[in-house]
């Protein structure tokens, strides 16, 4: 399969993601509860066990589980230090203003990290097709279902931090332009499978963050039914099938 193809559709996986999410923002609640079902299942399921394995020569899996607790507690740092400024229970419009940037911070650290992470998921791809067709294949196949769930959760991580929708737009761009962007820098560099392992270990605990402390109480807050449960562990099934058919 041409590279090239393959590039062009990590860009539209996660656009059409994407805009399914600004097309049913009515039911963000159950978008939120999926995607956060989606980003855990990511981390548990395919970001964890490749970086055991990408990693083994040199990490015992206990050093590999450290670069993921790690990971977590880094994104802690940003989210509650460098991009919290207070939550203030004044009512006045300078602390609801103040609230909203903060917000907004916050929407932009995780489309962020969504976003490196789908270049991430484009270096995937041009390694495993340095090592053999087949291997970039069942790569390719796995990226791509993480592309379309990236592009619905980078729209929620605007949208639910008070992000307009044009930001929400902007920022889909940028995370469907991200594999891209991975997949062409692989001409240019070689990357080891230790330092592959170590990096999705740190990206694993930052999607756990993100799953666990972030979209699932969001999910839940207004809306408190069994629904958005039941989307969330949807979220997780559906990444689990997907990851282990890729795999077969």
């Amino acid at each position: 399969m041409n590279i090239y193809i393959i590039a062009l559709l990590t860009f539209c996986f996660t656009l059409i993601g994407g805009f399914l999410a600004i097309r049913f923002k009515d039911k963000l609640h159950l978008l939120l509860g999926f995607s956060a079902g989606a980003v855990l299942g990511v981390a548990f399921f395919d970001l964890i066990p490749e970086a055991i394995e990408l990693g083994g020569a040199a990490y015992e899996p206990a050093e590999i589980m450290t670069f993921t607790a790690l990971g977590f507690l880094l994104y802690l740092l940003l989210d509650r230090v460098i991009f919290l400024h207070g939550h203030s229970h004044d009512h006045n419009h300078d602390a609801d203003a103040e609230k909203i940037k903060h917000n907004e911070r916050r929407g932009i650290l995780g489309a962020g990290s969504l976003s490196l992470h789908s270049f991430l998921d484009g270096v995937a791809i041009g390694v495993a097709f340095q090592v053999s067709a087949a291997v970039g294949i069942v790569v390719t196949i796995a990226v791509l279902v993480h592309d379309f769930s990236d592009g619905v959760n980078t729209v929620n991580m605007i949208l639910k931090n008070a992000g307009s929708r044009r930001a929400a737009i902007k920022w889909l761009f940028i995370d469907a332009l991200a594999p891209v962007a991975g997949i062409l820098s692989t001409a240019f560099f070689t990357l080891t499978e230790q330092s592959l392992g170590v990096i999705l270990a740190l990206f694993a605990g930052f999607f756990l963050y993100i799953g666990a402390s972030d979209l699932i109480p969001e999910s839940h807050h207004a809306h408190p039914k069994f629904l958005t449960t039941a989307m969330t562990i949807a979220g997780m099934a559906v990444l689990y099938g997907a990851i282990r058919i890729a795999g077969v």
